[in-house]
């Protein structure tokens, strides 16, 4: 029987890889880790010798040898939200030219005694993290790994972790400056989940441009929600219930501002004709509904490209500790359908 004749043949190493190729060891190994840095004819050789040699990274050697994981994980609040597949595909897009493989864990279904994500840090499964959820303290987080953690989207108040975060304060004046130039000035607002950062930052903005304006306030024309269809629908009985209604209402989210056009729809409320509504966030839906949806555009795709970005900052060994810095990126009023002059 004939013997294989790779059985015998030691697996290829860098420098085989590098003499094949006609450059030393250390540009094959920039070649893979940072193709961007070399020429293309350089890439091409070296990329050519690895098919010819049969070379084989490995990666969780070489992790070993620089004491590190080689992967970061991603805190998301609720996956089945359509908000954060854009924020997400961002973050992916932050690390598809970097060794890091990407995790994404659903907090939502963790336990709360299971929310201490310090463990991650110290079983070395990860390098890093980005977290999407504004519930986590620094109790649920390790703080002496902070340089390791930015925040994305949402954020914990009063703690140094850096963060990447869309206008909020913005968003909430165009909302209402765009209403207000359409005449109306009985405007409702739709919270967010109580204790939430972007309840609070959305909400919370909208009082100093009530009084800017000279607008009035009702009892009752602040909602509390939670972001969800559902907080949007049950939130339309209220309104059909109020014995003086608003003519326009501004949603802390995009799915609660859809939710809240379903349900009106049901009461016979017309939307634009007897109630203006304004979302925030411009999910894909919002562009594809019936009326399409006047909202606040985050740039999400960005909002995630930056935050992984950032963590790459972090985990570089020539950063400074982290100041808490915080990064905001700007937003955009997009005018559709469900919005329109007051009729008298």
């Amino acid at each position: 029987m004939k013997e294989n004749a790779n059985t015998n043949q030691k697996a290829a190493r860098i420098r085989d890889v590098a003499q094949a190729a006609g450059v030393s060891t250390a540009t094959v190994s920039r070649a893979l880790s940072n193709p961007k840095l070399l020429s293309e004819s350089t890439r091409s050789a070296v990329f050519d010798a690895i098919q010819a040699t049969g070379y084989s990274l490995n990666h969780a050697a070489r992790n070993l040898r620089k004491q590190r994981a080689g992967a970061v994980v991603v805190l998301v609040p609720n996956l089945g939200n359509p908000f954060f597949s854009k924020i997400l595909s961002g973050i992916n897009e932050g690390f598809e030219d970097t060794d890091y493989s990407v995790l994404i864990s659903d907090t939502a279904r963790l336990p709360s005694s299971q929310k201490r994500m310090a463990n991650y840090f110290m079983q070395a499964r990860i390098d890093g993290m980005v977290a999407l959820d504004g519930r986590l303290s620094s109790e649920n987080l390790q703080v002496s790994a902070v340089d390791k953690i930015v925040f994305a989207c949402e954020w914990v108040p009063d703690t140094v972790f850096p963060s990447v975060r869309s206008d909020n304060v913005k968003g909430a004046q165009l909302a209402i400056q765009h209403l207000f130039d359409l005449g109306h000035r009985q405007i409702a607002h739709i919270t967010g989940p109580a204790g939430n950062v972007l309840t609070r930052a959305r909400r919370d903005s909208i009082a100093p441009e009530r009084k800017r304006l000279d607008l009035p306030i009702r009892e009752g024309w602040i909602i509390r929600g939670d972001f969800s269809l559902q907080a949007g629908f049950d939130s339309a009985a209220k309104i059909h219930a109020m014995k003086e209604r608003p003519s326009a209402v501004f949603c802390a989210s995009d799915e609660v501002a859809l939710g809240l056009i379903s349900g009106l729809h049901s009461f016979g409320i017309r939307v634009p004709t007897d109630i203006s509504v304004v979302g925030f966030d411009d999910i894909e839906l919002s562009e594809f509904c019936l009326p399409a949806l006047t909202t606040i555009r985050q740039d999400r795709r960005a909002l995630g490209r930056r935050a992984a970005n950032l963590l790459l900052e972090r985990l570089s060994p020539n950063a400074l500790p982290s100041q808490g810095q915080v990064e905001t990126l700007d937003v955009e009023l997009i005018v559709r359908d469900s919005t329109a002059p007051i009729t008298q």
